[in-house]
């Protein structure tokens, strides 16, 4: 992979006992196993990767580093992704979806704060996971600068770090990103990102549910991840064609007949 890294995107874990917070097809697919990531997280360490921040890989890139991020702000980011990670002296991204913060599944404001004070890094998901290209400029300013203004106030500390919902990102987008003060924005397209990347268009590569341990090692590599990017290049030459509600109503009938 040369000087290059790969970061990793997580969303709920599955806890035993736990209801998860969708069953819908389309969202399940990324509910990963604790017991998986568990696993993921104790491979990377035997093998000597070191789990790293967004702005820790922005600022002194490790060797044989891997960005772990999770996007949401489920609660299971604190009861159970947190003591994997700090059993293994991992850091990590949480991008909180600020409007979901205390709604059932998903982190209180003390999970929250608890989170951060244990060392984590806390980045924005939007207000209300809303996709950002379709809204207006004043809806666009809420879910990118009021949400970022929300966790700001609950953690009393500056929220610098941005991922898209959904991956649904444009030039607008992006501008509205730099104007709020954030310092990166993250999407889901499938890429390793450079030591020295451009920190607006930060590639990530989605852990899914059924993800087998060498594929997952190999992923970690940056092996294979332009087969994934074509494929997401072909999902969304779909979505601006379609628009997005309706290839999310297509892709959820497709996912109910096969899962």
């Amino acid at each position: 992979m040369g000087s290059e890294i790969v970061y990793l995107m997580y969303h709920e874990l599955e806890v035993p006992g736990r209801t998860v917070c969708s069953l819908d097809p389309g969202y399940f697919r990324y509910v990963v196993p604790l017991s998986d990531f568990a696993q993921q997280m104790e491979a990377l360490k035997e093998d000597g990767w070191t789990g790293v921040s967004v702005g820790e890989a922005l600022s002194t890139p490790a060797d044989k580093a891997v960005v772990i991020t999770f996007d949401d702000g489920c609660e299971t980011d604190f009861v159970a992704a947190a003591p994997v990670l700090r059993s293994l002296n991992f850091n990590a991204t949480f991008y909180i979806t600020s409007g979901f913060v205390g709604a059932r599944g998903y982190l209180t404001t003390e999970q929250l704060r608890e989170l951060y004070k244990l060392g984590f890094e806390i980045g924005c998901h939007s207000m209300t996971h809303a996709y950002l290209p379709d809204l207006n400029d004043a809806d666009l300013r809420h879910e990118i600068a009021d949400s970022k203004f929300y966790l700001e106030d609950v953690l009393d500390c500056s929220i610098t770090h941005f991922s898209c919902p959904g991956g649904r990102c444009n030039r607008r987008v992006k501008n509205a990103v730099r104007a709020a003060g954030y310092r990166s924005l993250a999407t889901s397209w499938p890429h390793s990102n450079s030591t020295s990347p451009e920190p607006y268009a930060l590639g990530r590569t989605v852990v899914m549910r059924r993800t087998p341990l060498p594929q997952f090692e190999a992923l970690c590599r940056g092996r294979g991840l332009w087969k994934l990017s074509l494929r997401a290049g072909v999902y969304h030459g779909a979505m601006r064609i379609l628009g997005s509600s309706f290839y999310d109503r297509v892709r959820g009938a497709v996912l109910s007949k096969v899962s």
